[in-house]
């Protein structure tokens, strides 16, 4: 009778990896919610190129998203305009929480007013603008001159 003993290494688990945000610009964001009228000017680099605006806290891009939304004609639009906090609500049911966005640093940062620079296309405009911070490569305070 022989014996034999499997001795083949066990699979490795998956690991699961993405780019880590800049911890200071999560802070920064952080800080910029706690004040719901707070802005600050700031340029960023990202996958797309090159772009500015004014930060602004989760809750005000909510607002501002939905106060956008409600001058559009239309049910869909009156819909559209609660998504932000319908998801927030699932978030938190999810989580169990009562605020399950101060129980990490932010993913995701918002900009108001922002310019989008970007290989040969001429600039583009946009009044809203939402990106994961991992996707951020470089920051800078301030707009371009």
């Amino acid at each position: 009778m022989s014996v034999s003993a499997d001795t083949s290494p066990a699979p490795a688990a998956a690991v699961i990896t993405e780019p880590l945000p800049d911890l200071q610009l999560q802070l920064l964001i952080q800080l910029l919610d706690e004040d719901p009228r707070s802005s600050l000017p700031l340029t960023l680099t990202h996958p797309g190129g090159l772009l500015h605006g004014d930060v602004i806290g989760h809750e005000q891009w909510k607002a501002e998203w939905a106060r956008s939304l409600r001058q559009v004609e239309g049910e869909g639009a009156n819909l559209l305009a609660e998504f932000p906090e319908t998801v927030d609500q699932g978030v938190r049911e999810m989580h169990g929480q009562e605020d399950a966005a101060t129980a990490r640093l932010p993913r995701w940062i918002h900009l108001r007013d922002v310019t989008l620079l970007g290989g040969a296309i001429s600039a583009v405009s946009l009044p809203l603008w939402r990106g994961r911070l991992s996707d951020v490569s470089g920051w800078a305070l301030g707009r371009p001159q």
